[in-house]
C-alpha cells in the first residue's frame, strides 16, 4: 500500500474551511437581500452581488485543494482520484461560469451538476480491498460515504425543485463533500503511522 504524503493534510483539511468562510463572509457582505436558507451559495457568487468575489475565490481555492488532496493521496485508487480531481475542475469550472443573479443558467447548472456527481461517486471509485488498507479506503466505508452524499444531493435537488430550504440543503451536501477527503487523508494518515510505529 503506497502511503499518503503528510503535506496533502494541508489542502484537505483547506477546503471545508475555506468553503464554508467563503460563504460566511460573502452572505455577511451580501446582507438581508439574501437568504442562506432559501438561497444557493452560488447565488453570491453571481456578477454584481456585493460579495461575489469573496465566494468566487472560495470556489477557485476549494477547487485546487481538490486538484491537490487527488494529486498526493496515492493510497485511493486511480479512479477516485480521478474523480476527486475531477470535481475540482468543476468547482474551477463553478467559479469561471457564475450563476446570474436572477433566474437560471443552464451552463452554470451543467458544471455544478457535474461537481456534484464526481463529488458523490469519487469515493467509492478510491476504494481498495486488503488488510492493509486504512479504513476510510475500504469499500464499506467509501459506499457509505457515496450513499450519504448522494442522499444529500438527492434532498438538494428536491429542495431547488420545491423552492423550500435549498440554501440548507446545498451546504450540508457541500461540507459533506469537503469534508470526506480530509476524513480519507487521516485515515490513511494513521494507517501510515501505526505501520511506520507498530505497538
Amino acid at each position: 500500500m503506497r502511503s499518503v504524503t503528510k503535506w496533502v493534510l494541508l489542502p484537505s483539511s483547506c477546503a471545508p474551511a475555506v468553503l464554508i468562510l467563503g460563504w460566511l463572509v460573502a452572505a455577511s457582505l451580501q446582507g438581508a437581500a439574501y437568504d442562506p436558507a432559501a438561497q444557493t451559495i452560488s447565488v453570491l457568487a453571481a456578477p454584481g452581488t456585493t460579495g461575489s468575489w469573496v465566494m468566487t475565490g472560495a470556489f477557485v481555492a476549494v477547487g485546487a485543494c481538490y486538484l491537490l488532496t487527488a494529486w498526493g493521496l496515492r493510497p485511493a485508487a486511480l479512479p477516485g482520484r480521478v474523480a476527486l480531481a475531477a470535481g475540482g475542475v468543476a468547482a474551477l469550472a463553478v467559479a469561471v461560469i457564475p450563476a446570474p443573479s436572477s433566474g437560471g443558467s443552464l451552463s452554470h447548472g451543467s458544471v455544478a451538476t457535474a461537481g456534484f456527481i464526481l463529488l458523490a461517486v469519487w469515493p467509492v471509485l478510491a476504494a481498495r480491498r486488503g488488510g492493509s488498507v486504512p479504513w476510510a479506503l475500504r469499500p464499506l466505508s467509501c459506499l457509505g460515504a457515496t450513499a450519504v452524499i448522494a442522499v444529500g444531493a438527492a434532498w438538494f435537488l428536491i429542495e431547488l425543485r420545491l423552492q423550500g430550504v435549498a440554501g440548507v440543503a446545498e451546504r450540508t451536501v457541500t461540507t459533506l463533500q469537503s469534508l470526506w477527503p480530509l476524513v480519507v487523508v487521516i485515515s490513511c494518515l494513521r494507517r501510515s503511522a501505526r505501520e511506520e510505529f507498530p505497538t
